[in-house]
């Protein structure tokens, strides 16, 4: 098996991606927990904040990526998650909702050049991208347009993916506990069938293993991608820990929450855990779950490259 690919990873055993003060140091050691525990290449995620500080964090990560061999074997680019999110109420689940922005071209244009060519993956609210001007610069860029912490109608996810959007983000999650029956963001997902993509975490508590099966099972093994939408919280056990420097807390079952348990904040999941979880508790064979943690998403960061 070749080494899985982790599209959506924010940190790992201690150490936070979104830290104002991510060293080559911690970088180096976050890198080789993540082989030592089963993974093997990643985006490094940043999350909403003030644009500034995106950028500056984006900045760092592209500047370790070319500084150390160890951090470019592991890290295959950056995924931006925001701040081009809905900031309503459950969805814009644990980001920050007073740095929300509606997208567009200049600050998405600001975010990428920080990465020095890898950004491989941004996640945004299309009904906040007026015109969807932004996914389609950034789709003709080469990067996989993907949508979440959203709430599109149809029509303008349809107009989404017209414009280039192809993925959506962690379906299932990054949306309200409570949603109507017929009309809500996933039934919408599940309906899109020209979306060429979409990511679950799937690690048995953001989504049971019977809903991942069923997801797993309407969209296709072809269509799929697993993460581990992992914080620094991730192999650590229970305690306290940082996303952004939000508080995280791990309580005795290892699930991830904010101070209040209103929402969970990514996960504590290593790969091996997500594979775990698919073989033995959904039911996928090695082959297909090879398929949603190496294939697929290799396939979508690198068939989206290459149309730049």
């Amino acid at each position: 098996m070749t080494h899985p690919l982790d599209l959506q990873l924010n940190g790992f055993k201690g150490v936070d991606f979104n830290s104002n003060d991510l060293g080559l140091d911690l970088m180096r050691q976050a890198c080789a927990a993540v082989r030592r525990d089963g993974g093997g290449r990643m985006l490094a995620t940043i999350i909403t904040d003030r644009l500034d500080r995106m950028t500056a964090r984006i900045e760092r990560l592209a500047a370790l990526h070319a500084e150390d061999e160890s951090v470019c074997e592991v890290m295959a680019g950056i995924h931006i998650e925001g701040p081009f999110i809905s900031p309503l109420p459950g969805f814009v689940g644990a980001h920050p909702h007073e740095h929300v922005l509606p997208a567009s071209v200049d600050a998405a244009k600001r975010l990428v050049d920080a990465g020095r060519g890898l950004v491989r993956l941004v996640t945004l609210a299309p009904e906040h991208d007026a015109g969807h001007a932004t996914t389609r610069w950034l789709a003709q860029q080469g990067i996989l347009v993907s949508a979440g912490h959203c709430d599109p109608s149809r029509a303008v996810l349809n107009d989404a993916i017209d414009a280039g959007l192809s993925c959506f983000t962690h379906l299932g999650n990054g949306c309200p506990l409570m949603l109507h029956r017929h009309d809500n963001v996933i039934q919408r997902v599940l309906a899109a069938d020209r979306l060429r993509w979409v990511m679950v975490i799937a690690d048995g508590v953001h989504l049971p293993p019977m809903v991942l099966r069923t997801i797993i099972r309407h969209v296709g093994i072809d269509r799929m991608i697993a993460v581990t939408d992992a914080t620094a919280a991730a192999g650590m056990g229970t305690g306290r820990y940082l996303l952004a420097g939000q508080d995280v807390v791990v309580g005795e079952e290892g699930a991830a929450w904010a101070p209040d348990r209103s929402h969970l904040v990514g996960s504590t999941a290593t790969m091996a855990d997500i594979r775990g979880v698919l073989c033995h508790a959904v039911g996928l064979s090695d082959s297909d779950v090879d398929r949603l943690t190496v294939e697929n998403p290799m396939r979508a960061i690198s068939v989206e490259a290459s149309m730049s």
